[in-house]
């Protein structure tokens, strides 16, 4: 989870490096590939806590809101990763 939240930051930063350089028509692709690798190591991150749950937690305790927030957070990035490959700049 801590790396998805470094490469979010990193893609931050490469979209609005890439917001002001960025010839007209040209694709931000580096913002997506790290925004997609944000997704993936969130869904990775989410799938360990689920397997590895009836170890760490009682079995009488929930999931809670931030596990749930970690699979809502998936696919959006995911989706807004793929956005990013696909859009392009326009004046």
């Amino acid at each position: 989870m801590i790396l998805s939240v470094v490469f979010s930051v990193i893609s931050l930063f490469l979209f609005f490096c890439q917001l002001f350089t960025l010839q007209k028509g040209g694709r931000f692709f580096l913002t997506g590939i790290f925004q997609i690798l944000a997704s993936l190591f969130v869904m990775s991150g989410a799938t360990i806590y689920t397997v590895k749950n009836a170890d760490w937690v009682p079995e009488s305790a929930s999931y809670g809101y931030a596990y749930i927030l970690a699979w809502v957070a998936f696919p959006l990035a995911l989706i807004s990763g793929c956005i990013y490959v696909i859009l392009r700049k326009r004046e």
